[in-house]
């Protein structure tokens, strides 16, 4: 093994991703995919692996990483190897995230929720902070990224990843990996975003012709079965589409959706109408000995769900544009309806699964609000019945 020099680190050409060079007594110097090079040190500590950044170079030079590199693993035979806020050593922003993950967003969020924010963290965070320091990682570092991010066009995804940054931080801070968050003093440094809402019909007229649109639906039943689905329960499209016979409970009349298909992970019931229980005995012909309720088309033995587009689709084919109804605008059409028909924001939010913040309050709502519930989803449905007989 080549040891490493000033004009070797010099030289070291810059790639499509971030790699290591190694210069012995676990000391390497990574080259990121913008140019920049920071001495990474590996060590082993409580049986595991952990990297560490010493700082970048030239800041560091060669000799001065090769001393603060035996100064770790020195301290780490001795067993006294602590959480070291920002001497000259501090941990990588790509074990934080991956502490910050283990510990703070995978065992409350749901999966779909996680799944969607490893991506946005493998895709943008990763490539550009994760073999950086975490003490090293400052407001001009972040801002790059996220104009390089919005150079793209995609100026929401620019706001989400500085908010998933700034999350990272403050578990640091509590974590006492660090003592600030750079992000605070990024809050107008961003383009505007345009608020997108999920396009919903609200008005009386529109949504009597849209239920007479899903009554008189001509594709697939499944799907025409998911529509009024939808439209009775107000669901999320995920929660429905991946809806099983087993989470049905016909005595109660109830849908107990488990936690780990929520968003928040908090297992959620839904008061079945009497409108949405003939509907489940209608199609349980077609679908009653498979897993799923709304099973794919092409998934003979009902293991997969329809597709997640399958809803949008059939919105198409009856005629609404993206930006006139989609799958998500059943929520917001019976909360808007709702809330005009004189329905308590509590029961109504409560029925949407929206967060509580407050643990006791959300106990409270979970208990004691179910009866109104009920009452609420019946005249729900009976309101979109009558809108197709009797329209206003």
């Amino acid at each position: 093994m080549q040891k490493l020099t000033y004009s070797i680190v010099k030289k070291l050409q810059i790639k499509d991703k971030a790699y290591y060079i190694c210069d012995g007594n676990g000391l390497n110097i990574s080259v990121m995919p913008n140019g920049a090079k920071y001495w990474i040190v590996r060590y082993s500590a409580n049986k595991k692996e952990h990297k560490t950044s010493l700082g970048k170079f030239p800041d560091i030079s060669v000799e001065k990483a090769r001393i603060l590199a035996a100064e770790i693993k020195n301290r780490q035979k001795v067993g006294n190897f602590a959480k070291n806020a920002c001497d000259n050593i501090s941990p990588l922003f790509s074990h934080i995230i991956n502490e910050w993950l283990e510990k703070r967003i995978k065992p409350v969020l749901s999966p779909d929720y996680v799944n969607k924010t490893i991506m946005r963290i493998n895709s943008y965070i990763l490539p550009a902070l994760g073999n950086i320091g975490i003490c090293e990682i400052n407001s001009r570092t972040i801002l790059d990224l996220c104009r390089k991010i919005e150079s793209r066009g995609i100026i929401d995804t620019a706001h989400r990843v500085k908010q998933l940054i700034g999350q990272i931080f403050r578990y640091a801070i509590a974590a006492g990996y660090g003592s600030s968050d750079p992000t605070f003093a990024l809050s107008n440094a961003l383009q505007a975003r345009r608020i997108r809402h999920h396009a919903c019909i609200t008005q009386n007229k529109g949504i009597a012709e849209l239920m007479k649109k899903i009554y008189s639906y001509d594709g697939k039943e499944i799907v025409k079965a998911a529509l009024k689905f939808s439209a009775f329960t107000f669901c999320r499209p995920g929660e429905i589409r991946k809806a099983e016979w087993g989470e049905i409970d016909y005595e109660k009349r109830e849908w107990k959706i488990p936690a780990d298909k929520m968003k928040m992970r908090r297992t959620h019931i839904v008061p079945l109408s009497n409108q949405t229980m003939q509907l489940l005995y209608n199609i349980k012909s077609i679908s009653g000995n498979r897993k799923y309720i709304f099973p794919g088309s092409r998934a003979k033995d009902g293991n997969k769900p329809i597709s997640e587009n399958a809803i949008s689709l059939a919105l198409r084919k009856m005629g609404y544009s993206s930006d006139e109804m989609s799958a998500h605008g059943f929520r917001g059409m019976a909360s808007t309806s709702l809330s005009e028909q004189g329905w308590s924001p509590e029961v109504i939010e409560r029925q949407l699964a929206h967060a509580e913040k407050n643990a006791s309050r959300a106990a409270y709502c979970h208990a004691e609000l179910l009866p109104e519930r009920r009452r609420m989803m019946q005249h729900w449905s009976d309101y979109l019945e009558s809108m197709v007989r009797n329209p206003q």
